[in-house]
Formats: C-alpha cells, structure tokens, sequence
C-alpha cells in the first residue's frame, strides 16, 4: 500500500479530568490504527495539531475549552533574548551531545527526575513500564538531546526525527541542577540542532497560556500558534 493511500481512523475519548486546568474536562481525538504512523504521515498529523505519547497519537478536542494550542518554531527564523543568550553562556561548561539509539543509564535518571519533581502527577512514581510507552515509538525515528557536566549525564531532550522537523518531545533531567534551567537550555540546543540538521521547524508540544507550568514554551520568538486550524506567527514585542 503506498503512503498515499494510507487513511487513518479516528476514535474520541469519553471526558476525564484535564491535567493542567482545574475544574475543567479534557477530551482527545486518537489514531486508532497508529500502527500506519511513520515519520512523514506523523509530520502531517503534527501540523493539524497531533502529537504523540508513545505509539499513541492525540489531539485535544474539548467540549468547553480551547486552551492547548500546538506551538511550533521557525527555527531559522528563531532569535534569542537576552536572557537566553545569558543561559546560554552560563551553561557553556556543559557538554551537548546527540545520540540516536537510547541509553540504559537513563531511565535512572528519569526515574529521578519525576519522582523529585513530579510527585504531585500521573506519572509518579516513575518505572520501567510507564518510561517505555511513554517516551518510545516504535514507528518516528528519535533523537536523544544529552548534558554532560564533565563525564556525568544530567540532562536528556527526546525528540522525533521527522522530515523537515524536529518534535521535542520530553526533557528530563537531575532534579540537582535546577538552578541552571536545563529545560529551557534544551530548547534552545534542539532549536540549533533543527538548524544544523535543515529542518524548518521545531514543534513543542501545546502552548497552554493559563497554565503557568506550560508558558514557557511561548518564550521563543518567533513561533507559531496553530489556532482554528491556521498556523499563526507571533513576532516578539519590541
């Protein structure tokens, strides 16, 4: 069957508590034969607002709310702040590298990672099985962001090696280098990753601008906010 030919089938979700906005009701469209999902058709679905947890693919489709808006980077047109520009030089000591297949010594730390910093969510406490479907897909290639500080890892930025984009999907890191913003550092090195690589863009994830924990993901200028299916830019205010 050519790639064209392909149609995907969709199911909805019955309504459950959202995890980022109190008192309100989440809802999600699903690909239920994500077993046809590859790295170009998933790349099409992200530009209509999908997004992956594992081998599942999802979009919001909320009875009363509107709020999570697919944001997305024109990483060459992407110009730092001057704070970024300052936590870029602060973390200089660190040492980036790339890897394409997982390491085992990461679930120790992802495991670290949420059961310091998330112990209040879904997906505390962290083990094996939740990693595994959560991170991992078995159809998108992945491409593994690491921080090392000398010899030890503290940091890893999963994200999805597409066509023309990079995906980030995940960052985890050691819960004991906080103060160093290693999350926001991540994006910015995935941003010059995506450049390096000849990607246009860098999706991440849904911007959710009432809730505080996401609104980092708006501090990248320029991006783009997928709202009543347009793609619109957001040009940072002078």
């Amino acid at each position: 069957m050519t790639e064209s030919k392909k149609y995907f089938q969709f199911g909805l979700t019955r309504s459950f508590d959202c995890n980022y906005l109190a008192e309100q009701q989440e809802r999600l469209i699903v690909i239920t034969n994500s077993e046809d999902v590859n790295a170009e058709n998933y790349q099409r679905l992200m530009m209509a607002g999908f997004r992956r947890s594992g081998d599942q693919v999802y979009r919001p489709h909320c009875e009363t709310c509107q709020a999570c808006e697919s944001l997305r980077i024109p990483v060459r047109l992407f110009k730092s702040s001057k704070s970024q520009k300052r936590l870029l030089n602060a973390n200089k000591d660190f040492t980036v590298r790339i890897a394409q297949t997982e390491k085992a010594e990461y679930f120790a730390l992802y495991q670290k990672y949420i059961d310091t910093n998330h112990r209040d969510g879904s997906m505390y406490p962290a083990n094996q099985e939740q990693y595994r479907a959560f991170i991992f897909s078995k159809q998108v290639p992945q491409l593994f962001l690491e921080l090392y500080d000398k010899d030890k890892l503290i940091s890893v930025a999963v994200c999805d090696n597409l066509p023309r984009a990079l995906s980030a999907l995940y960052t985890f890191y050691d819960p004991d280098y906080q103060k160093r913003s290693l999350g926001r550092y991540s994006i910015l090195q995935q941003i010059e990753l995506a450049v390096k690589l000849n990607k246009h863009y860098l999706y991440l994830g849904y911007q959710i601008d009432a809730c505080k924990k996401m609104n980092y993901k708006s501090q990248y200028y320029p991006h783009e906010r997928l709202v009543n299916d347009n793609w619109q830019r957001i040009e940072r205010k002078s």
